[in-house]
């Protein structure tokens, strides 16, 4: 009879200490979790590391003020600089030999789940093609291009409407027009490169966009788009259209 109840002590202190060291398990995961996501959110924004090199333009024309230099040197896949006015997206632009590598990797070269935000490697570095391409994360927490998805509310596409690409040797006022939600696999949408059938595209936003405005775009002018994915859907993208402008 003792050896039955010594026995059953032992088992059920065996069961109480496995169960501590699940629940102590489960909180320590829990805590990393939390920290993850804060860290990948957090790494999402515009870093003191990197402010420091965005451009600026002292307005003098070509006697404006780039501090491009510094990071091309950095890095040569860096292209330009992108910032949308009012909003939280304005960091520096890359240009990868595909359209992955940036996918979670930053600006540095360095291990990032936030990526950077880069051209389409179908793209010219340049910006000299009729339609341009600009992939970027859509970070809950507004990060990367988690605003691009603000831009779906009237209102906001309304009070949004400019920004600015800055490039090694010339600046760009980007003219916002058009919203759209599409398929990932959209070759319309997703197939930019030399030769591009911009008119067609132009119809397509003009006749499906979610928010749209006339500014008078035609197939003379370069556009850029600037996608990113949408949460509810697997292969859904929402992307923001706009004109480049010589400043």
């Amino acid at each position: 009879m003792r050896l039955a109840v010594t026995l059953a002590r032992i088992g059920n202190f065996i069961i109480a200490l496995f169960a501590g060291v699940m629940i102590m398990t489960m909180c320590a995961y829990g805590g990393y979790s939390l920290w993850d996501s804060y860290m990948i959110n957090q790494g999402a924004f515009l870093s003191g590391d990197l402010i420091k090199y965005k451009p600026t333009d002292t307005g003098d024309g070509e006697e404006a003020f780039y501090s491009l230099e510094e990071l091309i040197a950095i890095n040569s896949d860096t292209r330009g600089w992108l910032t949308i006015d009012g909003t939280h997206i304005d960091y520096p632009l890359v240009q990868g030999e595909d359209d992955m590598y940036y996918v979670n990797a930053d600006v540095f070269k360095e291990f990032s789940l936030s990526g950077a935000i880069f051209l389409s490697c179908l793209n010219s570095p340049d910006f000299s093609d009729s339609y341009s391409l600009i992939y970027g994360h859509h970070m809950d927490n507004g990060g990367m291009f988690g605003d691009v998805m603000e831009f779906v509310d009237a209102d906001y596409f309304e009070k949004h409407q400019t920004g600015t690409l800055y490039l090694p040797n010339r600046i760009y006022t980007i003219r916002i027009f058009a919203c759209m939600e599409a398929d990932g696999y959209d070759p319309l949408i997703y197939g930019p490169g030399k030769e591009y059938d911009l008119q067609a595209l132009l119809d397509y936003l003009r006749e499906d966009s979610t928010q749209y405005r006339d500014i008078g775009a035609t197939d003379q002018d370069r556009i850029i788009g600037m996608s990113t994915c949408v949460d509810a859907v697997t292969n859904g993208r929402m992307i923001v259209f706009g004109r480049l402008e010589d400043q």
